[in-house]
Protein backbone atom coordinates (compact mmCIF):
# COMPACT_ATOMS: atom_id res chain seq x y z
CA UNK A 1 0.00 0.00 0.00
CA UNK A 2 2.64 2.35 1.25
CA UNK A 3 5.22 1.75 -2.11
CA UNK A 4 2.71 2.95 -4.97
CA UNK A 5 2.08 6.35 -2.74
CA UNK A 6 5.94 6.28 -2.59
CA UNK A 7 6.78 5.98 -6.31
CA UNK A 8 5.30 9.18 -7.14
CA UNK A 9 7.25 11.44 -5.24
CA UNK A 10 6.76 14.55 -6.48
CA UNK A 11 2.88 14.44 -5.99
CA UNK A 12 4.08 13.54 -2.15
CA UNK A 13 5.91 16.41 -1.83
CA UNK A 14 3.65 18.63 -3.91
CA UNK A 15 1.13 17.77 -1.61
CA UNK A 16 3.34 18.37 1.60
CA UNK A 17 3.74 21.85 0.06
CA UNK A 18 -0.17 22.23 -0.02
CA UNK A 19 -0.83 21.06 3.53
CA UNK A 20 1.78 23.59 5.21
CA UNK A 21 0.38 26.17 3.02
CA UNK A 22 -3.10 25.15 4.36
CA UNK A 23 -1.53 24.97 7.75
CA UNK A 24 0.18 28.70 7.87
CA UNK A 25 -3.12 30.02 6.44
CA UNK A 26 -4.99 28.57 9.52
CA UNK A 27 -2.59 30.36 11.66
CA UNK A 28 -2.61 33.54 9.66
CA UNK A 29 -6.94 33.01 10.61
CA UNK A 30 -6.16 32.30 14.14
CA UNK A 31 -4.21 34.99 14.39
CA UNK A 32 -6.16 37.75 12.52
CA UNK A 33 -9.45 36.50 12.44
CA UNK A 34 -9.22 35.02 15.84
CA UNK A 35 -7.67 37.15 17.41
CA UNK A 36 -4.69 34.42 19.44
CA UNK A 37 -0.89 36.00 19.35
CA UNK A 38 1.53 32.95 18.48
CA UNK A 39 3.78 32.91 21.44
CA UNK A 40 7.70 32.66 20.30
CA UNK A 41 7.88 28.99 19.81
CA UNK A 42 4.69 29.12 17.81
CA UNK A 43 7.04 31.24 15.62
CA UNK A 44 9.52 28.95 15.26
CA UNK A 45 6.96 26.41 14.15
CA UNK A 46 5.45 28.61 11.72
CA UNK A 47 9.18 29.54 10.15
CA UNK A 48 9.81 25.37 10.33
CA UNK A 49 6.55 25.27 8.71
CA UNK A 50 7.81 27.64 5.99
CA UNK A 51 11.09 25.88 5.12
CA UNK A 52 9.30 22.14 5.11
CA UNK A 53 6.54 23.90 2.46
CA UNK A 54 9.34 25.18 0.19
CA UNK A 55 11.62 22.72 0.68
CA UNK A 56 8.71 20.29 -0.16
CA UNK A 57 7.56 22.76 -3.33
CA UNK A 58 11.00 23.01 -4.99
CA UNK A 59 11.62 19.11 -4.74
CA UNK A 60 8.19 18.77 -6.22
CA UNK A 61 9.41 20.92 -9.19
CA UNK A 62 13.34 19.80 -9.55
CA UNK A 63 14.03 16.79 -12.26
CA UNK A 64 16.77 15.46 -10.76
CA UNK A 65 16.38 12.20 -8.02
CA UNK A 66 19.23 13.65 -6.49
CA UNK A 67 18.47 16.67 -6.23
CA UNK A 68 15.31 16.11 -4.92
CA UNK A 69 16.76 13.63 -2.13
CA UNK A 70 18.56 16.06 -1.19
CA UNK A 71 16.00 18.84 -0.66
CA UNK A 72 13.77 15.64 0.46
CA UNK A 73 16.17 15.26 3.63
CA UNK A 74 16.83 18.97 4.30
CA UNK A 75 12.78 19.05 4.43
CA UNK A 76 13.00 16.49 6.90
CA UNK A 77 15.50 17.80 8.89
CA UNK A 78 13.10 21.21 8.81
CA UNK A 79 10.27 18.93 10.04
CA UNK A 80 12.01 17.15 13.32
CA UNK A 81 13.29 20.66 14.04
CA UNK A 82 9.59 21.58 14.32
CA UNK A 83 8.22 18.37 15.70
CA UNK A 84 10.95 18.93 18.62
CA UNK A 85 9.87 22.81 19.05
CA UNK A 86 5.90 21.56 18.97
CA UNK A 87 6.86 18.81 21.29
CA UNK A 88 8.58 21.34 23.98
CA UNK A 89 5.87 23.41 23.56
CA UNK A 90 2.87 20.42 24.38
CA UNK A 91 5.56 19.84 27.64
CA UNK A 92 4.90 23.26 28.65
CA UNK A 93 1.68 23.24 27.99
CA UNK A 94 1.13 19.59 30.41
CA UNK A 95 3.44 20.89 32.73
CA UNK A 96 3.30 24.55 33.15
CA UNK A 97 6.20 26.22 34.81
CA UNK A 98 5.38 27.23 38.47
CA UNK A 99 6.41 31.14 37.71
CA UNK A 100 4.81 32.23 34.58
CA UNK A 101 6.48 35.09 32.89
CA UNK A 102 4.84 36.85 30.20
CA UNK A 103 8.44 38.02 28.56
CA UNK A 104 8.81 39.68 25.04
CA UNK A 105 7.73 38.42 21.77
CA UNK A 106 10.32 36.64 19.67
CA UNK A 107 10.90 39.94 17.40
CA UNK A 108 11.71 41.93 20.61
CA UNK A 109 14.01 39.14 22.07
CA UNK A 110 15.70 39.08 18.88
CA UNK A 111 16.08 43.55 19.06
CA UNK A 112 16.87 43.24 22.50
CA UNK A 113 19.60 40.34 22.67
CA UNK A 114 22.12 38.33 20.81
CA UNK A 115 20.96 35.29 18.75
CA UNK A 116 23.02 33.38 21.01
CA UNK A 117 20.62 34.58 23.72
CA UNK A 118 17.62 34.52 22.14
CA UNK A 119 17.86 31.06 21.07
CA UNK A 120 17.95 29.38 24.33
CA UNK A 121 14.88 32.19 25.61
CA UNK A 122 12.69 30.81 23.21
CA UNK A 123 13.04 27.09 23.82
CA UNK A 124 12.70 28.23 27.75
CA UNK A 125 9.04 28.99 26.74
CA UNK A 126 7.04 31.82 28.84
CA UNK A 127 3.97 32.34 30.04
CA UNK A 128 1.99 32.17 26.35
CA UNK A 129 3.97 29.33 25.35
CA UNK A 130 2.40 27.61 28.18
CA UNK A 131 -1.27 28.87 27.74
CA UNK A 132 -3.92 26.33 25.91
CA UNK A 133 -5.63 29.03 24.05
CA UNK A 134 -7.40 26.65 21.19
CA UNK A 135 -8.37 23.09 21.25
CA UNK A 136 -9.36 20.74 18.35
CA UNK A 137 -10.78 17.17 19.68
CA UNK A 138 -8.98 17.92 22.50
CA UNK A 139 -5.47 18.68 21.05
CA UNK A 140 -3.66 22.06 21.23
CA UNK A 141 -2.61 23.83 18.42
CA UNK A 142 1.02 22.50 19.81
CA UNK A 143 -0.13 19.05 19.98
CA UNK A 144 -1.84 19.22 16.06
CA UNK A 145 1.40 20.69 15.06
CA UNK A 146 3.91 18.27 16.38
CA UNK A 147 0.89 15.48 14.90
CA UNK A 148 1.43 17.49 11.56
CA UNK A 149 5.57 17.71 11.65
CA UNK A 150 5.64 13.92 12.38
CA UNK A 151 2.86 12.69 9.36
CA UNK A 152 5.20 15.33 6.92
CA UNK A 153 8.36 13.82 8.50
CA UNK A 154 7.24 9.83 7.73
CA UNK A 155 5.95 10.33 4.54
CA UNK A 156 9.70 12.32 3.38
CA UNK A 157 11.25 9.80 5.00
CA UNK A 158 9.23 7.44 2.93
CA UNK A 159 10.36 9.06 0.09
CA UNK A 160 13.63 9.81 0.77
CA UNK A 161 13.91 6.10 1.41
CA UNK A 162 12.07 4.78 -1.55
CA UNK A 163 13.86 7.56 -4.12
CA UNK A 164 15.68 5.69 -6.92
CA UNK A 165 19.69 5.82 -6.57
CA UNK A 166 21.90 5.73 -9.89
CA UNK A 167 22.61 2.17 -9.75
CA UNK A 168 19.02 1.55 -8.95
CA UNK A 169 17.96 3.48 -12.36
CA UNK A 170 20.20 1.67 -14.12
CA UNK A 171 18.40 -1.67 -13.31
CA UNK A 172 14.86 -0.67 -13.51
CA UNK A 173 13.03 -1.45 -16.79
CA UNK A 174 11.43 1.65 -18.71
Amino acid sequence: MLAQPAERPRRLLALIAVACTGLLAFGIYLQHVVGLEPCPMCIVQRYALILVGLLAGVGAAVQGPATRRLLVLLALAAAVFGAFVAARQSWLQWFPPEVLSCGRDLYGMIESFPLKRVIPMVFRGSGDCSAVDWTFLGLTIANWSFLWFCAMGLVMALVAWRAPTAAGRARVPA
